[in-house]
């Protein structure tokens, strides 16, 4: 098991400088924009932050990610093509788990991360407006 995290790291690492290394920045600026679009208008139609959402409502948990994979779901795809191009240059073979944790980590952890606090920064604006 040891050998297979190393493994997977030392493939990680290398992607950094290896063919098509331009993704690395393009994927998470592009699960940003989705993000930030989505925020605001989780802002301006009163959600609660989307992470605490997902986190705490039961009930509403398939919608709220029903909801995140229309926002990032592109991204996402974009990321796992990328990746499976990557691997077939540089391994000649493809690696499936591989691409799909790299996608997860350039497009949607930026996604995770980003659309809660957005929206918490938003409400927080226009309640500053709306005092003033």
């Amino acid at each position: 098991m040891d050998n297979f995290f190393a493994h997977a790291w030392e493939n990680l690492v290398g992607r950094i400088d290896g063919p098509l290394s331009f993704r690395l920045v393009l994927q998470p600026i592009m699960a940003t924009i989705f993000a930030v679009r989505a925020g605001m208008q989780d802002a301006r139609t009163g959600r609660p932050p989307y992470g605490w959402a997902v986190l705490t409502d039961h009930a509403n948990r398939p919608e709220l990610l029903r909801d995140a994979w229309k926002g990032v779901g592109r991204v996402f795809i974009f990321a796992v093509v990328m990746d499976v191009i990557y691997q077939v240059i540089v391994f000649r073979w493809i690696h499936p788990v591989g691409a799909l944790i790299v996608a997860f980590f350039l497009a949607g952890v930026p996604y995770l991360v980003l659309r809660g606090p957005v929206n918490r920064l938003m409400r927080r604006r226009r309640v500053e407006e709306h005092l003033t």
